[in-house]
């Protein structure tokens, strides 16, 4: 059934102050996923709080270690709900569109 055929790269916000200033990078980790479609009521559901879900992906739980942005065919997205349903956890993300 799961084919893991698709490449994310999950990343988690990290600050550095340097001279002063903070800079904004991330940690980046490779992954294989299903990409998988969003159900109606998920969206429906998401778009009534002020978020526009896009895409779902589905990974092993083991894999995902709470990251809150993901690229996907170079573009970034973030992490707006996570689903643990044991052996896998679904990812529902939305387009970043701060770059």
């Amino acid at each position: 059934m799961a084919r893991w055929a698709d490449v994310v790269y999950l990343g988690t916000p990290v600050e550095t102050l340097v001279n002063g200033e903070t800079l904004l990078s991330y940690t980046s980790v490779k992954r294989y996923v299903n990409r998988l479609s969003i159900r109606q009521t998920e969206y429906y559901n998401a778009m009534n709080t002020g978020l526009k879900p896009e895409l779902m992906f589905e990974i092993r739980t083991l894999e995902y270690n709470g990251q809150t942005v993901l690229k996907y065919n170079n573009v970034d997205y973030s992490v707006i709900r996570t689903y643990d349903k044991g052996e896998f956890t679904e990812l529902i993300v939305s387009r970043n569109l701060n770059g």
